[in-house]
C-alpha cells in the first residue's frame, strides 16, 4: 500500500509532473535498447507506482533494477513472449528474461480476454523479470469490471518462521475488485514486513532500518541499512515475514502466504523457486538472470451476479469499515486502495517528489544517454 496520506510539498522539495517523468523513463529505456512500444508499457507501470505513492517501485528503481541489469546483460531489453501451453481458460508463458512489465501486461490481458469468454482466465509465466507494482496488473482487470488477482516470487529475502536464512522472496499477493467508488478495492503489498525497495530508499536517504524489519544470522535485529542490502545477497541477514519474528504476533501467517505465492509462481509453470532465484551463479559467483515466475487471474463477476450490484456491495463494505469506531486520536480509517487514490489526486496537482538521494541517478542516466532534460533542481 502507499505511504500515509500525502503532506503539502515543502519549498525545498522538488517534484516532476506525471507526463514529464513518464516520458523521461520511456526515453531512458529506449536508449537502453527497449523497443519504444515496450518501453511505453514499462513507463505506464513505473509511473503508476509514482502516481500512487508506491515510490519503491517507480523512478527510484529505473537505474538499479532495469538499466543496470540491461547493461550487465542479465535482462533482455527485447522481449520474446512465447506461449508454450494454452487452453480456453489458461496459458503458460515463457518470457525468456525479457522486460517483466511487458510480459506481465500481456499475460494479464490474456487472462482478461479468457475471463470475458469463459468466465475465468489464468495465465502463468516463467523466466520473467521484475514486473514493478503488482497492483497495476490486478487493476487492469478491475478497470474492465473483473476481479484481478496476481502474485510473483522474487529473490530470496524472507526467513521462514524460526529460521535465519533468506529462503523466500517478498512475494506480493495482490487483489483488485471494482467498486461503485472512484477507485477499486486494491490490496497491493508484500508478504514480508518490508520489501527490498523500501530498504533501498532508506539507504539513499542515509536512514537506519527500524528494528523488526531485518534479522541477522543469529536472529538478532539489524538496522544498518547499507550493509543489510549487501548481506541480503550473501544470506547473512533476512527480512521478517508479515507478523514479524516467531509465532506470537502471527509471523507464521506471513511466512505461509509467502510460501503460497512461491508455489503459485513456480510449480504450475515449471519455473525456478527460492534459492534458484538469487541471480548469482553458485560456482562462479557471477551475476546472471533471476528468472522469476508470476501468476495472473481474472474473474468475470457477471457469471455470478449483476456487476453493478456487486460493485455497490463492495463499496458498502468499504464505507462501513471507514465509518466504524476509531481509536482515540486516530485521524480516520482507510480501506485498501484509498490512500493510493488520494495520493494520485494530490500528485496530479503537485507532482511526484524527487528525493535528494535519487537526483544524482537521474542526472547520470540523462548524461549517459544524452537525453534533452533539465531537472527542476537544476533550474536556478
Amino acid at each position: 500500500m502507499a505511504e500515509p496520506a500525502p503532506k503539502v510539498v515543502k519549498k525545498e522539495e522538488y517534484t516532476m509532473d506525471f507526463d514529464t517523468l513518464e516520458r523521461f523513463m520511456v526515453d531512458v529505456l529506449v536508449a537502453n535498447g527497449v523497443p519504444r512500444e515496450d518501453a511505453e508499457i514499462c513507463g505506464r507501470v513505473l509511473i503508476a507506482a509514482d502516481k500512487r505513492g508506491m515510490d519503491t517501485h517507480g523512478i527510484q528503481r529505473l537505474k538499479l533494477i532495469y538499466t543496470d541489469r540491461i547493461r550487465d546483460k542479465i535482462l533482455n531489453p527485447v522481449t520474446h513472449f512465447e506461449i508454450v501451453r494454452e487452453t480456453p481458460t489458461t496459458a503458460v508463458v515463457d518470457g525468456h528474461n525479457g522486460m517483466g512489465m511487458v510480459i506481465a501486461t500481456r499475460c494479464m490481458q490474456m487472462a482478461i480476454e479468457k475471463a470475458k469468454k469463459c468466465g475465468m482466465g489464468m495465465v502463468v509465466a516463467r523466466n520473467s523479470t521484475h514486473y514493478g507494482i503488482a497492483g497495476y496488473y490486478a487493476t487492469m482487470a478491475s478497470e474492465q469490471g473483473l476481479i484481478g488477482f496476481t502474485g510473483t516470487n522474487a529473490r530470496p529475502s524472507i526467513a521462514p518462521t524460526w529460521g535465519t536464512e533468506p529462503m523466500l522472496g517478498t512475494n506480493p499477493l495482490v487483489f483488485a475488485f471494482p467498486t461503485d467508488e472512484p477507485f477499486p478495492l486494491c490490496l497491493d503489498c508484500a508478504t514480508s514486513v518490508v520489501q527490498r525497495g523500501k530498504i533501498e530508499m532508506y539507504d539513499r536517504e542515509g536512514k537506519p532500518c527500524p528494528p523488526g524489519w531485518v534479522i541477522d544470522s543469529q536472529g538478532k535485529p539489524r538496522t544498518d541499512t547499507h550493509q543489510i542490502l549487501k548481506d541480503l545477497v550473501t544470506g547473512e541477514c533476512s527480512c521478517l515475514p508479515l507478523g514479524g519474528m516467531g509465532e506470537e504476533t502471527g509471523g507464521y501467517k506471513g511466512y505461509g502466504y509467502a510460501m503460497v505465492v512461491e508455489v503459485m509462481s513456480s510449480c504450475l509453470q515449471a519455473g525456478n523457486h527460492m534459492k534458484m532465484l538469487t541471480g548469482v551463479d553458485p560456482q562462479t559467483h557471477k551475476k546472471g538472470p533471476i528468472e522469476l515466475g508470476h501468476f495472473f487471474m481474472a474473474i468475470d463477476i457477471n457469471c455470478f451476479r449483476d456487476p453493478a450490484e456487486f460493485r455497490k456491495q463492495v463499496g458498502d463494505i468499504n464505507r462501513e469499515l471507514r465509518a466504524s469506531r476509531k481509536m482515540p486520536g486516530a485521524p480516520r480509517i482507510w480501506t485498501p486502495g484509498e490512500k493510493e487514490y488520494e495520493t494520485e489526486q494530490h500528485r496530479r496537482v503537485h507532482g511526484v517528489p524527487i528525493p535528494p538521494g535519487l537526483r544524482p541517478e537521474m542526472v547520470e542516466l540523462r548524461n549517459t544517454f544524452k537525453l534533452p532534460y533539465k531537472f527542476p533542481w537544476e533550474q536556478q
